[in-house]
Parts: structure tokens; sequence; C-alpha cells
């Protein structure tokens, strides 16, 4: 410890709270919500700060006089996708819409982050030190280690989107499977035998759990479930896509496609190919976006409300916030089909 620390501590009546946060290696959030006993604190962290406060012999009592003071009055939106991705799809606008409608009024800021894993550790460092109360993560790929890793610095986190990464991260998600199983059964009532799916991305619960929807229903009505292509979500990635499964099986009379933004790709190649919608291939999307309504045919789509994922996602976060008692660590929202010209 140097000389001047040490003057510095004997000039005050006891040590503050950014020290016990600095030693323990935490946020000043963090430290306040160990002393009031609030959850989703790793026990790591909750060890670390009860030694710190007795190392320091800090008064819990000055703590809590002080907790309003340690509060950021922000939180963050955390999207684990590159710029052009998030600024090109309206999903994002949607949820953004949501959670700022949700925390209008209540005087707390939003952070607005883009992630990518080689930016995880200034992103932790960041946010574990104090700028933010807690955290939206959306778009989560795969193992992403980000939330837990969050967790582990005693940030309150909620996910939008079922978590791949094993832990117990709080989530809000659509029922992407019934969506899925809805609009196949949708299809087979026209009388499609021949249905495809052009798939989101395996490493997004969004896309595995539409995929096994679309395949429960071509069970329930004895069809085959051989005609799968993957997508990101992109209108360029479903063109590659419809070209794939054309290729393969010139005779498909349906597709089921996991969002509304790849359905445009799916359009695309249909009509390059001469193929009528729907008449000769009827086609649903996801989402029910405003690209949905505006596209050629306008497109039968299940809707999800991604605006009330956002405003869920953050009541969610707030009453955790809050101290809320009996919150769901999970939510899941109900989908509806859309019905337009394509199918």
């Amino acid at each position: 410890m140097s000389v001047m620390t040490e003057i510095d501590r004997q000039r005050r009546p006891g040590p503050r709270i950014e020290e016990v946060a600095r030693l323990a290696g935490v946020s000043k959030s963090t430290v306040s919500r160990v002393i009031n006993g609030e959850q989703y604190v790793s026990a790591k962290a909750r060890d670390a700060v009860h030694t710190a406060i007795t190392h320091l012999k800090y008064s819990p009592n000055q703590a809590a006089r002080s907790l309003a003071g340690n509060r950021a009055n922000a939180i963050a939106l955390i999207v684990s996708e590159q710029g052009s991705r998030v600024l090109g799809d309206p999903f994002f606008a949607g949820v953004l819409r949501g959670v700022h409608a949700e925390l209008t009024g209540r005087r707390i800021q939003l952070l607005l982050m883009l992630s990518r894993p080689e930016d995880h550790d200034d992103l932790l460092a960041y946010l574990a030190s104090g700028h933010v109360d807690g955290a939206l993560l959306v778009s989560l790929h795969g193992d992403d280690p980000l939330p837990l890793r969050l967790q582990e610095f005693g940030l309150p986190v909620v996910a939008g989107g079922r978590p791949l990464a094993a832990g117990s991260v709080p989530f809000v998600d659509s029922d992407n499977f019934t969506g899925g199983l809805d609009a196949v059964r949708h299809l087979v009532s026209l009388g499609r035998t021949r249905i495809a799916t052009v798939a989101g991305p395996r490493d997004m619960a969004a896309g595995l759990d539409r995929l096994s929807g679309w395949r429960r229903g071509l069970g329930e009505a004895k069809l085959s479930a051989d005609l799968v292509a993957e997508a990101d979500f992109t209108p360029e990635s479903g063109a590659i896509a419809m070209s794939e499964l054309l290729d393969r099986a010139p005779g498909i009379d349906a597709v089921f496609v996991a969002a509304d933004i790849i359905a445009l790709g799916v359009l695309k190649v249909l009509h390059a190919r001469g193929r009528r919608v729907p008449e000769d291939v009827a086609v649903v999307g996801f989402d029910d976006s405003l690209l949905a309504s505006t596209a050629t045919p306008p497109l039968t789509t299940v809707r999800q409300d991604v605006e009330q994922l956002g405003r869920t996602m953050t009541w969610r976060l707030l009453g955790e916030l809050a101290g809320d008692s009996g919150l769901p660590p999970s939510l899941l929202l109900p989908t509806s089909l859309v019905l337009r010209a394509s199918a």
C-alpha cells in the first residue's frame, strides 16, 4: 500500500465502498448487492466482497446509507452482432423500441453496445466498473460465455432468447417451436406435401427451436423432413439456401423460412426460377416485420411481438434490480400466424 493511500485513509472516518469494490475486484453495485443480500451474485464475488469488508473494517450500515448514491441509473443493451447486421434487421429496432418504452419515465439511461468475442475483456471491464446497474443481452450465439462472466462479476443479466450455454441466466423468448409448428400445419392444410425449410443458424436457440417445430409438424402429417438448408439472418443467405433446395428437389411446393428477412432472398430466387408464389410454392416466414407486409407477394408469416420481447426483458431486469421476489427465471411469449398472399 502506498504512503499516500495510507494517509488518505487516515483522514477519512472509514473506508469507502469504492475501496471495497477495488480490493474485491468487483463493481460498486456488486458490493451493494452483496451487502443487501440480493440474488445473482456469484459465490466467488460474494466471498471476495466479504473478505474485503473484513479487511477494511467497512460498515455495512454505512453502505446501506450510501446505496442510493452507488446506483448508475443506467442499463446496457448488448447485441452480439456486427453493426451492419443490427442496422439492417428490423428485429433489433423492434427490441430497442420495447426497451425504450419500458424505461420511459423511470430516469434510467440506456447504453447500446455491440459485442464481438474478441471485445469481451474490454466490455467486461467497462460494465464491471459501475457504469451500469444491469445488462440485457440479445442475439447470443452458441456457448457465448458473456452472460455467465457478467454474472460472475455480480452484474444482473437478462437474455433475449434462450441461451445455449450452460448456466442459470434469466431469459425472455418467443415460442419459436410452436410458431414453426403452426407454420407447417398451415402449409399441410393447403395440401402441400413437399415442404422444405430455410432454417436459421444452429448456434442460436431461435434457429434450433423453429427447426424443431417444422420437424414436429411434418412428423404429425407423416411427411418427409429431409429438405433443410441453413441460412443466417440475411436475404443473401436465404437466396443461396433456396437455390440449393431447388437444385436438390425441384418439386418443392412449400417452404417455411426462419425469418422474414431471409424470406426476401427466398422469394427473389423463386421468382428468378419461374416459380409462382403461392401457386407453385407457398412461403411462410417468421417475425411479421415490416418486410413481410411489403414483400412481393405480401408474406404469410408467424408473428412474434419483438417490442413486447424488449419490454418484458426490461421489466424482468428492473424487477431484479428492485429486489422483487418471485421473479420467473424465464418467460415464453406467444406467437401467432398472420395470413397474407404468399400461402
